[in-house]
């Protein structure tokens, strides 16, 4: 199988084509991770374009996340088909081709169909980005390699609205899915001339468990489609949310069932029953919560609550990703240093306190308000995602590294989407809850409300309206300001228990054993 199944070089020195092809990887891994939240700021204007309602257009991102999921861990075992090589190319290619025809969409369903097949051709990018460093870069590089990558991990999320918005209001939604190209030649270039030419090993089809990749397929395409759909449809109240669940529940015990009972799999689910790295799946799984889940609401309260424009928006978040840069290479310095549980704790404990921070809002909170708290977050996350990189190739065998790599990369994505999930949920029920409370509250049988309705009363008055219009409009213009009260509330509530949930992994950190930058698989690599 060419070089494919050796163990990472273990010399001092790096060559300048092996640097050209795990850059060009990182950058791809960037672009498809970027391409998964780019649309949340321009959803509006492509929805505007392609006459579909709100709730039709929750399908152009879900369409990306479930195909890049059901991919991710199908990755590895591919590339040992094709050769990484020729692999990375040719989904290169027909990512660029689905980027572009998702620009040239003319109807929702084609918009649907071109993202689903951009996700999963963009999806393999980013488990084949951290197989090439932990593959081609010797132990005493590899922690820039990795900081690299975390880099993608957390960086891309939060740039993708900044980005989004600034294109969109410049040049309109389709350069959202053309900028592309430029990410994209770069890094066809670079890994055409970076790796080598290797055979292709075809005969791995033929010998593969197929009815487990139809279960694996089956399982997380539909428990990622219920996640994205159950709130907008009520959750199991619809047919199309149960169905999806019994699917999803058969699917993944079928894939758990053919891959702990056979040999010949596409990724080895045995790699789960190593602690450290089934801690770290797990803590992945809690970050790409708070990471794809604050990505979510921060914008969606910007946009709700403060009326901000998309760029606007992107100029806030653009508080959580730039401070990472240079944050990125002193942190990667210091994991080969340090007790990487340490780094991971306080990056952990930073991000959670960011969340914690956020929860104090109210109706006036704005961008400027926000930035400490984007600023906090931005110290934590580059700690949490170098380190966890660090914990789940921690004596990882070289043949079992594409298996950990897709497998932590799912879990990191079906974390997000799990996230985006209970959040959307969350905020729909509290919302209703304090609505309903503060109902309550303003009585109009309370003198204050009722000086509170006057007020309004007369201001519409002095603007032309008569007095049983202007009475009307108090009463709608109090009962927005319960509403709006009552949402700002619930975004208090969500970030609480993003909080929680990081404050949690911190106990689980330490059920790990130490683990340094630089020797996370020393003994797997000679």
């Amino acid at each position: 199988m060419g070089n494919d199944n050796l163990p990472p070089p273990t010399g001092e020195k790096v060559s300048g084509r092996t640097w050209v092809a795990v850059l060009a990887s990182l950058l791809g891994a960037f672009m498809a991770v970027l391409d998964i939240a780019i649309t949340n700021s321009s959803l509006r204007d492509i929805l505007g374009a392609l006459s579909a309602t709100q709730e039709e257009g929750s399908w152009i991102s879900s369409a990306y996340l479930v195909a890049e999921i059901v991919v991710i861990p199908l990755a590895g075992f591919l590339a040992l088909v094709f050769s990484t090589r020729r692999y990375l190319i040719v989904n290169v290619v027909l990512f660029l081709l689905f980027s572009t025809l998702c620009g040239m969409a003319w109807s929702l369903e084609s918009m649907i169909a071109f993202r689903a097949a951009q996700g999963f051709t963009g999806g393999v990018m980013i488990p084949m980005a951290m197989t090439l460093v932990t593959r081609k870069l010797p132990l005493n590089k590899r922690p820039i390699g990795l900081a690299l990558f975390g880099m993608t991990a957390t960086l891309a999320p939060t740039l993708g609205p900044t980005v989004g918005g600034w294109l969109t209001e410049l040049y309109g939604w389709p350069s959202i899915f053309y900028l592309n190209w430029v990410p994209g030649v770069l890094l066809i270039l670079g890994v055409g001339y970076g790796l080598d030419k290797e055979p292709m090993n075809l005969k791995l089809l033929r010998d593969v468990d197929w009815l487990g990749i139809a279960c694996m397929a089956i399982g997380l395409g539909s428990l990622t489609a219920m996640l994205e759909e159950g709130n907008a449809k009520d959750w199991f109240q619809s047919p199309f949310i149960i169905a999806a669940a019994v699917l999803a529940v058969a699917g993944l015990y079928g894939w758990a069932w053919r891959g702990l009972t056979r040999s010949n799999t596409f990724i080895d689910l045995h790699i789960l029953g190593r602690p450290s790295f089934l801690i770290a799946a797990a803590i992945a799984f809690v970050t790409g919560m708070g990471l794809y889940g604050s990505a979510f609401i921060l914008p969606l309260y910007l946009g709700q609550i403060a009326q901000y424009t998309p760029m606007q928006i992107g100029l806030v978040i653009m508080w959580m990703g730039l401070p990472q840069l240079f944050i990125m290479p002193f942190a990667a310095k210091l994991s080969t240093q340090l007790d990487n549980r340490v780094m991971m704790s306080a990056g952990l404990a930073l991000f959670a306190l960011s969340c914690f921070m956020n929860t104090h809002m109210s109706a006036d909170t704005a961008g400027p308000e926000l930035i400490a708290a984007q600023v906090v977050r931005a110290l934590g996350q580059p700690l949490i995602m170098i380190t966890l990189t660090n914990f789940a190739i921690n004596g990882i065998p070289p043949r079992l590294l594409p298996s950990a790599s897709g497998m932590f990369n799912m879990m990191r994505n079906l974390g997000g989407s799990v996230g985006i999930a209970l959040l959307a949920t969350l905020l729909t029920n509290r919302e209703h809850l304090h609505s309903a409370r503060l109902g309550e509250a303003v009585s109009l049988y309370e003198p204050a409300t009722q000086a509170r309705l006057e007020a309004l009363a007369q201001n519409f008055a002095a603007k032309g309206a008569d007095a049983a219009a202007a009475q009307d409009m108090a009463l709608k213009a109090l009962d927005g300001i319960v509403r709006r009260e009552s949402f700002v509330m619930a975004y208090n509530d969500a970030f609480l228990v993003l909080g929680i949930a990081l404050v949690s992994c911190i106990a689980a950190v330490w059920l790990s054993k130490k683990v340094l930058g630089g020797t996370a698989s020393g003994e797997a690599a000679h």
